[in-house]
């Protein structure tokens, strides 16, 4: 009798982030002094082109409650849309802006920010031109895979209603869970919510 593989090898089990993912990729935040400082806390390595703009969220579970443990790292281009990679052919990005942020959530209130520039659009794969946006990253413990979303903006009407990848989305109402809603000059809100009435559209990339 051939006994089935399935029958002997079962499933292991889904890796999350862990309990440590402060510790072990935000260091500094949590009291451990290594590497003079956090990957990731500044953006900013000098004077920047473009709209400087700080974004400020929270990360809430399908109860509402905040997650006090979660982390958030954001990509995007620099204000003229132009990336920081060896791969940016379009023109020379700002040499004083990485592109790539990482934040915790702040141990009370769960609460992360980024102080970063306001984004340049760049182009769909087809040649449209998509919206101002900003790529985020969320893990947590309880996350099997980090989960992606973007980052669009509330006062971008006309390129958000042109955008390529908001237009495709079946259910419009929801795009409002995309917007990063416009609080002051220069600061933006962006709440995540992991499920719920309001959960977050989160993309499969």
């Amino acid at each position: 009798m051939v006994q089935k593989l399935h029958d002997y090898l079962r499933e292991s089990p889904s890796q999350t982030a862990g309990p440590y993912v402060h510790i072990g990729c935000t260091p500094n935040f949590t009291g451990i002094d290594i590497y003079g400082g956090d990957l990731g806390t500044s953006m900013k390595t000098g004077p920047v082109q473009g709209t400087e703009i700080t974004i400020k969220g929270t990360v809430f579970d399908g109860m509402g409650a905040p997650l006090r443990d979660a982390m958030i790292e954001i990509w995007q281009p620099d204000a003229a849309g132009l990336f920081p990679s060896a791969n940016e052919t379009r023109g020379t990005p700002d040499p004083n802006f990485t592109g790539w942020g990482r934040s915790p959530g702040d141990m009370e209130t769960g609460e992360f920010t980024f102080d970063t520039v306001k984004p340049g659009a760049v182009p769909y794969p087809d040649g449209r031109m998509q919206a101002p946006h900003i790529t985020a990253w969320i893990v947590a413990r309880g996350i099997n895979i980090g989960l992606h979303t973007r980052i669009y903006f509330d006062d971008e009407q006309v390129a958000n209603a042109a955008d390529p990848v908001l237009s495709r989305i079946e259910h419009q109402n929801r795009v409002p869970t995309l917007l990063a809603k416009k609080e002051a000059a220069g600061l933006y809100r962006f709440d995540i919510h992991l499920q719920g009435p309001a959960e977050t559209i989160f993309f499969d990339i």
